[in-house]
């Protein structure tokens, strides 16, 4: 891997991180902070929100290098996250955890762009991928890590840690990340141009309502382990990894086929997968094995969506939009996780604590989120450019 990804995917590693260990150590937290676990769901929907309102720093920050916007994003990661350790209340934990998520959305928009940038020709999926892959082993080795930390000593160690990665990061970016030319400037009306056209919003739609339905059960991943699938907490942090490798490698895999299929058709692939994992949430029998089964398939479903509607949409933003664009996908992604986390916590309390019943609250979302991605594949991609990416063989 080059260098200048391995500083890249160090960045998406710590924002993936700060999401979703808040997954990890929900119980603990919410003893620590005095409220009860759905009321705890709110600390994932602070720093989704966070993730919302960032995207603004691109609309002024658009003259600027991208490098120089990714170190500012790691240092706002690094004050977000020290805070968090350090809060003693919910309403502080709140607070802190939208600041830390204020750099997500902004840097994954900047970074795809680098990515791309950096990328061989007929490789920009799988470079983006491997931007993304920081996000995705953070939820294998980061979350785990961060999850036994909270489980034998404190969770407030797990935001320690995550601000000096961070300051770690800063260093990366600096040394091996190069120097690339700020996109076209389209003044701030013209990064939203793309925006006027129906094919993004298409996307952004995908996003936000498959993301909701998956986090709908995934905003209590921890609680379900234990009360469905019967498993004692100490076992969780493997169960991290556990997705965290299916993210990882349904991560690789969609930007391995982005790379030689539709985008969108890739994208809705994967929603798919994730859809009937929330389909046996609700329906299987919750026991050792099928927990087990479903961590893996439905975290595997889970990123192998974000590599093609990272490039749709930094495709959909050509012409002085491509950081805006890519910043409303995580946007997208994020306020998805906002509103599963709460519609997932209300049908808890409506049901009586049965978390087999997540899976009932996100099909609905999910479903929708592939027949979006569907839509946009038959309207927009029926022509494949195959025929342009034929290369003459001499035998």
């Amino acid at each position: 891997m080059k260098r200048s990804l391995l500083a890249l995917a160090a960045g998406s590693f710590i924002l993936g991180a700060a999401e979703f260990v808040m997954m990890g150590i929900l119980p603990q937290a919410a003893a620590a902070t005095n409220v009860d676990i759905p009321t705890a769901g709110h600390y994932i929907s602070s720093y989704a929100l966070g993730v919302c309102f960032g995207t603004l720093m691109l609309v002024f920050g658009r003259k600027t290098p991208p490098k120089k916007l990714i170190i500012l994003f790691m240092v706002i990661a690094f004050v977000g996250n020290a805070l968090s350790a350090c809060a003693i209340n919910a309403p502080m934990l709140l607070v802190t955890r939208f600041i830390a998520g204020l750099p997500h959305g902004a840097f994954f928009g900047t970074a795809t762009v680098v990515a791309k940038e950096l990328a061989d020709p007929g490789k920009e999926a799988q470079s983006v991928s491997m931007m993304v892959a920081g996000q995705t082993i953070a939820n294998m080795l980061g979350v785990p890590a961060g999850t036994l930390l909270a489980e034998f000593l404190s969770w407030r160690l797990t935001f320690a840690f995550l601000a000096a990665w961070a300051v770690m990061t800063v260093i990366l970016v600096a040394a091996w990340v190069p120097q690339v030319a700020p996109i076209k400037d389209a003044g701030i009306k013209g990064q939203f141009r793309f925006l006027t056209k129906i094919g993004p919003w298409l996307i952004i739609a995908a996003i936000f309502t498959g993301n909701a339905g998956v986090f709908c059960w995934w905003s209590y991943v921890s609680p379900w382990l234990q009360k469905t699938g019967g498993w004692a907490s100490a076992l969780v942090p493997l169960f991290m990894m556990l997705a965290g490798f299916g993210m990882v490698v349904g991560g690789l895999a969609g930007g391995w086929v982005t790379d030689h299929w539709r985008h969108a058709g890739t994208a809705s692939l994967g929603q798919t997968i994730s859809c009937i994992g929330l389909l046996m949430v609700l329906f299987v029998p919750g026991n050792h094995a099928t927990t087990t089964i479903l961590t893996f398939w439905i975290a595997f479903g889970l990123f192998f969506v974000n590599a093609p509607q990272l490039l749709l949409m930094a495709e959909a933003g050509q012409g002085g939009g491509e950081l805006i664009a890519g910043a409303a996908a995580q946007v997208a992604f994020n306020f998805g996780n906002a509103v599963g986390s709460a519609v997932g916590g209300m049908t808890l309390n409506a049901f009586s604590m049965d978390y087999r019943f997540t899976g009932l609250a996100g099909l609905p979302l999910s479903i929708l989120g592939v027949a979006l991605l569907a839509l946009y594949s038959w309207r927009y991609e029926t022509d494949t450019d195959a025929i342009h990416r034929l290369r003459e063989v001499h035998v």
